[in-house]
C-alpha cells in the first residue's frame, strides 16, 4: 500500500537571516495571494475617499425654474410681439422723382403695416430725417413695398442741407405718429396683432442598473458611503446609488444640451429644444468677452448686453451662471473700476474699504453688482466647470469650435397664452414640463424587476432597477437670455 501526502513541505532560506520575496505577506499582489487569509491584516481604510468632492453637477434648473406636469405630447405657447411698427430692410428709391421713396422689404405674402398720413423717421448710417407717409404701394411678388413720403426739412432724402442720404442708400425706418389736415378722413386699413409661436417635445430618457443574486449576499469591506445617503458593506448599494444619481444629472443635462432633428438628420428619434439651441436660436449671444483685458475693454463688451437688453425686455434683475474663467474675468472687470487700478484716482471708484488687519481675508470676488438699471447675481455654474461634463472643453486646445462660458437668465416671470389650457398664464422664463396623468407620472420613475431584493416578477436571478423620465424644457422670451461663447 502506498501512502501519499500532500502537505505542505518548508522550504529554508539558504542563508540564515536572507530578507527574501517568500518571507512576507503582500496584500496587493495577486500573485501573492492578496487576500485576508493570512495571519496579519493591513491596516484598512473603510471608507473611500471623496476625492471629487459631490460628484453631481445638477440643481441649476431647480435654481431658475420649475417643474409643472403636461398631458400632451407636445407644449405650445406664444408670445408677444413688438408694440411699433418698424422696418430695418430699407432702401432709398432710385432714379429721378424717386428719392423720397422707400423700398421696404416686408417680406412675400407679408402686407405693409405702414399707413398714409404716419409719420416715420428715417434712419442711415449718416443721419436721420423724419417724413410724412403720402402713398402705400402693394406688395410685390419679391415682397417689396414702394412708400411715397415727403420730408419735413427738405424736398426729398438726396444729400444737401438738410439731407443725409444717396439714392439707395440703405436705411432703416418706424412709425412715431400721425398727421391729418384739417377736414380729413382716416386713412384706411387697421393693424391686427400677430403671435410668434414656439413648441416643444418631451424626449424620454431612459436607463438600469443590474446586480445578480450573489453579489447582492455578499458583503464587502469598503464602506459604501454616496451623496443620496446610501450607506453599508454592500458595494451593489453604490452601484445602483451611482446610477441614480447619474440619471437625475442627465435628466438636467438634457434640458441644457438637446438639439432639435434637423431636416438632413437620419436619427430615429425627434430631439427637443435645450436651453443652448434655444438662446442659439431665438436669444442673444456673445462671444469673446474680453474680460480677461481688464478694465474698459470688459466694461464695454458689458455695455454692449445692456443696451441689448434695453431693446428687449429690460428684466432688471438677471443670473449670471458662469465657468471658473468668465467669473474670474467679471470680478477682474469689476476690480479695475477702482481708481488705484485704473492709474486715476480721481476717476475710480474705491471698494471695499476696510480696517486692514491679520486676521482678515481679503475678499477678491463679487457675488453682484448693478449697472445702469439692472441687477447682475453671479454663481458658477458647476456643469461648466467639472471635467467630466462641459469642464473637459477648457483643458485642451485641441477641441474644435465654440466653448460655453456662461448664460445671462433673467428672473422673474413672463405672460404667455398657453394654446393647451386656453389662457394667459404667468410661468418662470425657464421651466420643464413632464409628462403626467391621474394614473402615469412619468417625472422620475424607477422600479425594480426580478426575483432578488424584494421584487418577484420574474425568474431572473437578478435585480434590475430601471429608470425613466419624459420632460421637455421651456424657454420663454429667449430674447432676454444671453449666452457667452470663448
Amino acid at each position: 500500500m502506498t501512502l501519499i501526502s500532500n502537505s505542505p513541505g518548508l522550504t529554508p532560506a539558504p542563508i540564515k537571516g536572507q530578507a527574501l520575496n517568500s518571507n512576507y505577506l503582500s496584500f496587493t499582489d495577486a500573485a501573492g495571494g492578496g487576500t485576508f487569509a493570512k495571519q496579519y491584516l493591513p491596516e484598512l481604510y473603510e471608507a473611500e475617499v471623496e476625492r471629487y468632492g459631490n460628484r453631481t453637477i445638477g440643481g441649476f434648473l431647480r435654481m431658475v425654474g420649475a417643474e409643472m406636469p403636461m398631458t400632451s405630447d407636445q407644449v405650445v405657447w406664444s408670445e408677444q410681439n413688438r408694440l411699433h411698427v418698424s422696418y430695418k430692410d430699407v432702401t432709398i428709391g432710385t432714379g429721378a422723382g424717386n428719392l423720397a421713396k422707400l423700398n421696404i422689404t416686408t417680406g412675400v405674402g407679408n402686407e405693409c403695416a405702414i399707413k398714409v398720413n404716419q409719420t416715420v423717421v428715417v434712419q442711415g448710417a449718416t443721419g436721420e430725417m423724419t417724413a410724412l407717409v403720402t402713398g402705400v404701394g402693394a406688395v410685390s411678388g419679391a415682397g417689396v413695398c414702394i412708400i411715397e413720403t415727403k420730408p419735413y426739412t427738405n424736398a426729398d432724402f438726396s444729400t444737401g442741407a438738410a439731407g443725409v442720404f444717396v439714392a439707395g442708400a440703405a436705411a432703416t425706418v418706424f412709425v412715431y405718429g400721425s398727421e391729418y389736415i384739417k377736414g380729413s378722413t382716416s386713412a384706411d386699413g387697421t393693424l391686427t396683432p400677430a403671435f410668434t409661436q414656439y413648441n416643444n417635445k418631451p424626449i424620454i430618457l431612459r436607463d438600469e442598473f443590474e446586480v445578480n443574486g450573489s453579489d447582492a449576499a455578499q458583503i464587502g469591506w469598503v464602506e459604501v458611503a454616496t451623496e443620496d445617503g446610501a450607506s453599508g458593506y454592500l458595494w451593489y448599494l453604490k452601484a445602483e446609488s451611482e446610477t441614480r444619481l447619474r440619471f437625475e444629472d442627465y435628466m438636467e443635462m438634457s434640458m441644457v444640451e438637446a438639439e432639435k432633428k434637423a431636416g438632413t438628420s437620419t436619427v430615429a428619434v425627434d430631439g427637443s429644444e435645450g436651453l443652448f439651441a434655444a438662446i442659439k436660436d431665438r436669444g442673444q449671444v456673445m462671444d469673446a468677452f474680453s474680460g480677461a483685458g481688464l478694465g474698459s475693454g470688459a466694461l464695454a463688451d458689458f455695455d454692449k448686453i445692456l443696451k441689448q437688453l434695453d431693446k428687449e425686455g429690460s428684466i432688471e434683475e438677471n443670473m449670471l451662471f458662469l465657468n471658473r474663467e468668465l467669473a474670474l474675468d467679471i470680478d477682474d472687470m469689476l476690480a479695475s473700476v477702482n481708481g488705484s487700478t485704473q492709474g486715476d484716482a480721481g476717476t475710480g471708484a474705491s471698494y471695499g474699504l476696510f480696517n486692514n488687519e491679520s486676521e482678515m481675508a481679503l475678499n477678491l470676488g463679487f457675488s453682484g453688482f448693478r449697472r445702469g438699471s439692472y441687477d447682475f447675481y453671479k454663481s458658477d455654474w458647476k456643469y461648466l466647470n467639472d471635467a467630466s461634463t462641459r469642464g473637459v472643453l477648457g483643458m485642451t486646445a485641441l477641441v474644435p469650435g465654440s466653448t460655453v462660458e456662461g448664460v445671462l437668465v433673467p428672473a422673474g416671470t413672463s405672460t404667455v397664452y398657453d394654446q393647451i389650457l386656453g389662457q394667459n398664464i404667468r410661468r418662470p422664463f425657464l421651466h420643464v414640463r413632464y409628462r403626467a396623468s391621474e394614473t402615469e407620472d412619468r417625472r422620475m420613475k424607477s422600479w425594480i424587476t426580478g426575483s432578488v431584493g424584494g421584487a418577484y416578477t420574474s425568474s431572473l436571478d437578478a435585480m434590475k432597477v430601471n429608470f425613466l423620465s419624459e420632460r421637455c424644457l421651456c424657454v420663454q422670451g429667449a430674447n432676454n437670455f444671453v449666452l457667452f461663447q470663448s
